[in-house]
């Protein structure tokens, strides 16, 4: 996996954290679950990306 996407997906799910952390301290429900969603979907490109990368060794 190239670094500038291991980077980009990693900001993605710190984003995300972050986005959840904020809903949940202030009760927002709705930020939360954005922040759950944006973790989720960094994660998911992550490991797609390690998938990819193994297949080519």
């Amino acid at each position: 996996m190239g670094l500038g996407r291991k980077m980009a997906h990693s900001a993605e799910r710190a984003k995300g954290k972050v986005k959840k952390d904020t809903g949940k301290a202030t009760g927002d429900r709705s930020l939360e679950a954005k922040g759950k969603g944006e973790q989720a979907k960094g994660g998911l490109k992550q490991a797609g990306q390690n998938i990819k990368g193994a297949f080519k060794r």
